[in-house]
């Protein structure tokens, strides 16, 4: 995945959580809920595109 791509996608999702977060009402403890699984969700999507967590899916849990 090319770099303006991958700065293109975090501003947009930047600009959309501040959206959320300053235009609609919600309890304060939802919204750092959502927060918390935005920041998540953008971790994991930014290792998987650029190869990082691909190494992880070989690590076995358990037995």
């Amino acid at each position: 995945m090319p770099l303006l791509d991958l700065v293109i996608t975090l501003i947009v999702v930047g600009v959309l959580l501040w959206l959320v977060n300053t235009y609609i009402p919600m309890d304060r403890k939802i919204k750092s809920i959502l927060n918390i699984v935005v920041v998540i969700a953008v971790i994991l999507w930014i290792l998987s595109a650029t190869g990082i967590l691909s190494g992880l899916s070989s690590v076995q849990v358990g037995g």
